[in-house]
Parts: C-alpha cells; sequence; structure tokens
C-alpha cells in the first residue's frame, strides 16, 4: 500500500526541513556504559549564527537489548549534558534576543513526541551567551536540563 501523494510530499517536504538541523550535530565521542550496549554519545555542534563557539552535548542511546526487555522501543531518555566553549574568533549574526532565545540544534528522541533542543539565550547585562538543552515532550514535559555559557566580556564579539 503507498501513502497518497500529498503526504508522500509532506513527509518529504519534513524530511528536508529537519535535515540542516540533524547535520549541525557530529558525534565526537562515544562511551560504551554497561555489556547489553547502552552508550553516551558526545556530539560537537556548531552554533550557526555565533561563529566561534561550539558546544558538547552528551545524551543516553539505548541498545537493541534495552529496548526489547523494557519495552518502550521507539524512546531514549530525556538525560542530556552541555558544555560550551569558545573555539576561536566569536563572530555573533542575526539573534534573537528575546528573553525566550531561540533553538540552536533539535533532534528526536522518540518516534514521535519527544526532542533533545538547545536553546541559545543571551543575557545583555553579563554580556553572557547562554546554552540550555533540554527534552520537549507532549505529556508532562521535562524538568531535566543542563545549561552551559559562553562569556563575551573581552572577546571583541559586536552584537549586530
Amino acid at each position: 500500500m503507498s501513502l497518497p501523494v500529498s503526504l508522500t510530499r509532506m513527509a518529504g517536504a519534513a524530511a528536508l526541513i529537519l535535515l540542516p538541523v540533524a547535520l549541525r550535530a557530529e558525534e565526537v565521542g562515544r562511551v560504551g556504559v554497561d555489556w547489553v550496549g547502552n552508550d553516551i554519545i558526545v556530539e560537537a555542534i556548531q552554533d550557526p549564527k555565533v561563529q566561534g563557539v561550539t558546544c558538547h552535548v552528551t545524551y543516553f542511546d539505548r541498545s537493541m537489548w534495552d529496548r526489547l526487555s523494557k519495552g518502550n522501543w521507539f524512546e531514549d531518555p530525556s538525560n542530556a549534558s552541555i558544555a560550551c566553549r569558545q573555539t576561536g574568533p566569536i563572530v555573533i549574526g542575526d539573534i534573537d534576543l528575546s528573553a525566550s532565545g531561540e533553538t540552536v540544534f533539535s533532534a528526536s528522541r522518540s518516534l514521535i513526541f519527544k526532542s533533545l533542543n538547545v536553546t541559545r539565550i543571551y543575557d545583555a547585562r553579563n554580556q553572557v551567551l547562554i546554552y540550555l538543552t533540554h527534552a520537549t515532550e507532549l505529556t508532562d514535559g521535562s524538568a531535566k536540563m543542563s545549561i552551559s555559557t559562553v562569556p563575551l566580556f573581552n572577546s571583541g564579539a559586536r552584537l549586530p
């Protein structure tokens, strides 16, 4: 059975929209945590609007054995950690200066309802970029989060 053309086009468009977001993360490390194949993944994420800032995000990747034995086949835990540092001269592009900031990166953590997000917020008073990692869930949200900051004081960076 094939999907109607409109659904196929919508799925293709959604994949193209999500593709650039997914390509910004580069796996730089993988640590095995047990004998069944569960791993901690370390990814490097370049901020697309702030040149010279790299964030490293870690998260848990469930093994096939863990998925089979515990059910909940399509979902990974919401746990994640982030550390961001200046990795070159900082050049700030057109960033969102509002208190809610903007999404720098997003990746699915379940089949439909959960994603891992990295949000950048600018603290003008303290001249700091704040990077927040958190999960979004359709139900109950997630209280698991982590932050990292990159100071701009004396960095030579200028806001547009």
